[in-house]
Formats: C-alpha cells, structure tokens, sequence
C-alpha cells in the first residue's frame, strides 16, 4: 500500500512539473529592468473605468515600474497642456521619470527611452491599437511610436 501511494505521490509530483514547464498562460516572475528599477513612480492619468488603462496599468507593474493611478476625465486636455500633440493622443496619459508618455506604449520602448534619455518632451502611441498592451494580452505585430517636443514630431520607434 505504501509503495502505491509513493508511486502515485511521484507521478502526481512529475505531472505537475511537466504542466507548469509546458504551460504558456504561467507568466514568469519577471526581474524589472534597471531601467524600470531606477525610475520614479509611473503616474497614470486615464479616463475612469477605462478597463484597458487598468490592464496597461497592471502590464507596467508586471515588468517592474511602480504605477499610481488617477482618474481623470479631461486627461486628454491635460494630455494637449503637457505637450502631446492633438492629433497623437492615446488612451491615457502618463509622466515616467520626466517624460510623458502617452498611450499603451510598449516596456520595451519606455526602457530605451529611460535609457537613452533623448532631449525630448515624451513619447505617444496615438489611439488604442488592438495589438498594444492593455488592449492585447502581449504586444503583436509593429506598433508606431512618436516623438514630441520643441522640435516637433518624429518616428520613435517602429517595432
């Protein structure tokens, strides 16, 4: 009796280790870039009840960035004094570490931007592209970020 119950204890023990290798809906726990660690809290001003903020709010933490929330219905007003361009507005607004940043951009960009600290106003992703984060469960296909400050508007990234 004690040899079966060991027996199916080790299949148990095995079957699970398989599941949680193989299984892609287990987010790993992530080491937050220098980038994400060495940055002031992400401030993000969003419509209230906006569901994909929420998400893009939660996407930020998961990759280390320290993120307040606050509900705002003119942030898009807020968004044009800041200085993002009318036309480049996204979903909600954010101040990162001295830059604004506007819309569901991708960690991966605000990290370069942290990085590279280019001499800048901030960065948006206008609208609420299907394949960012928050609107998406990961960031598919190429998304275009722009640039903004005194010396107008330009491609940031194109990724």
């Amino acid at each position: 009796m004690k040899k079966i119950l060991v027996i199916t204890l080790g299949i148990a023990g095995a079957a699970t280790a398989v599941f949680v290798a193989t299984d892609r809906d287990t987010r790993p726990t992530l080491v937050a870039s220098a980038a994400a660690q060495s940055a002031e809290p992400v401030t993000i001003w969003r419509a209230p009840g906006c569901g994909c903020c929420d998400a893009y709010a939660e996407y930020l933490r998961a990759e280390g960035f320290a993120v307040n929330v606050i509900d705002d219905w003119d942030f898009d007003q807020r968004s044009v004094e800041m200085g993002v361009p009318e036309r480049g507005i996204g979903c909600h607004l954010a101040m990162i570490d001295g830059y604004v940043v506007s819309g569901l951009v991708p960690s991966e960009i605000i990290e370069r931007l942290l990085e590279e600290r280019p001499d800048i106003t901030g960065i948006t992703l206008p609208g609420m592209p299907g394949n960012a984060p928050g609107m998406a469960p990961e960031k598919t296909g190429t998304l275009r970020t722009y640039a903004f400050g005194p010396d107008g508007v330009a491609v940031y990234a194109d990724e």
